[in-house]
C-alpha cells in the first residue's frame, strides 16, 4: 500500500528518517520533531493506513502494516533509521523483525513487544458519535467530543483526524475497531533484530515496565533504555525538546 508521507529536508549522507505514529495519530502531529531533525537527515513521516491521509483497508494489524513500512523504505532505499510511537512502534518493531536488512537504528517510543489491554474502543465510540453533518471548524468537533472526553488534549488531538471540508473522520473508525484486539496485541514473530535499538519512555508512563526487558532482550539483544522525567505516554508531545534531544543523540551515536 503506497503511503501518504510528508517529507522534511533533503538527502544527505546519513541514512533518512522514517517517523511512524501511534493509533488515532498522522504524519502532521510529527511536524515540529521531524522538522527539528531535518537539520542533519532527510525526515520522512508517515500516514499508517487508515490514518491520515492515507488510504483506508479492511485490515489493520501489525504484518500489514510493516509490510506497509517495508515497500516505503525499499522506494526510497533503505537502510533507514527508524523512530515508531506506541502503534507505531509495534509497526517499526514487527518490520524490524521480519525485514532486518531495511534498518540501520531503531527508536521505540513507550511500547513493548507484547500485549496490552490500554483498550482504546470508548474512543472510537466516542468520534463515532460526533454528528459531523453541521461541523464547521474544529472546535465543534471538540465541543461536541467534550461530552464524553475529558482530557483537552485528546479532544484537541482526535480533532486534527477530522476532514471538515468534506465532514468526515480521516480515520478508518469501523476497521480500527474491529481490529482492536490486534492492535492492543502483538504477533507471534520468529528472529530478532541485532541493530541499536533504544527504548525511550515516559518516566510517568506504564507501557515499558521492569518484567518486559526480557521478552525485549530476546527480540532486540542490543537495546537500550532511556526515560523521559516528567512525561507519560504521549512523551513526544509532553516533551518534545527533550524526545528530539534523545533520538538525536542516539542516532548518532558512534556504535
Amino acid at each position: 500500500m503506497m503511503l501518504n508521507t510528508i517529507t522534511h529536508g533533503e538527502p544527505t549522507s546519513e541514512p533518512p528518517l522514517i517517523i511512524v505514529h501511534g493509533l488515532f495519530g498522522s504524519a502532521r502531529n510529527w511536524g515540529v520533531i521531524a522538522k527539528r531533525l531535518s537539520d542533519e537527515r532527510q525526515v520522512i513521516a508517515v500516514d499508517q493506513r487508515n490514518h491520515g491521509d492515507s488510504p483506508h483497508a479492511d485490515s489493520h494489524d501489525y504484518e500489514d502494516m510493516a509490510a506497509d513500512l517495508a515497500e516505503l523504505v525499499e522506494r526510497i532505499g533503505g537502510p533507514v533509521d527508524m523512530v515508531g510511537h506506541s502503534m507505531g512502534g509495534k509497526a517499526a518493531m514487527v518490520l524490524a523483525l521480519t525485514r532486518p536488512e531495511l534498518l540501520r537504528r531503531l527508536v521505540v517510543a513507550d511500547i513493548a513487544p507484547v500485549p496490552y489491554d490500554h483498550d482504546q474502543s470508548q474512543h472510537i465510540a466516542a468520534m463515532q458519535a460526533v454528528d459531523l453533518a453541521g461541523v464547521e471548524k474544529r472546535s465543534d468537533v471538540a465541543d461536541q467530543l467534550a461530552e464524553t472526553v475529558e482530557d483537552k488534549a485528546l479532544q484537541s488531538f482526535f480533532t486534527q483526524s477530522v476532514d471538515v471540508k468534506e465532514k468526515r473522520w480521516k480515520l478508518n473508525l469501523d476497521v480500527l475497531e474491529r481490529d482492536m484486539p490486534k492492535i492492543l496485541g502483538f504477533p507471534e514473530v520468529e528472529g530478532s533484530f541485532d541493530g541499536p535499538t533504544l527504548f525511550l519512555s515516559g518516566g510517568e508512563s506504564d507501557y515499558v515496565r521492569s518484567e518486559h526487558r526480557e521478552t525485549i532482550r530476546a527480540k532486540f539483544p542490543h537495546a537500550r533504555f532511556a526515560k523521559l522525567p516528567g512525561a507519560g505516554h504521549w512523551l513526544h508531545a509532553e516533551k518534545p525538546r527533550d524526545f528530539e534531544a534523545a533520538v538525536r543523540t542516539f542516532l548518532n551515536l558512534d556504535l
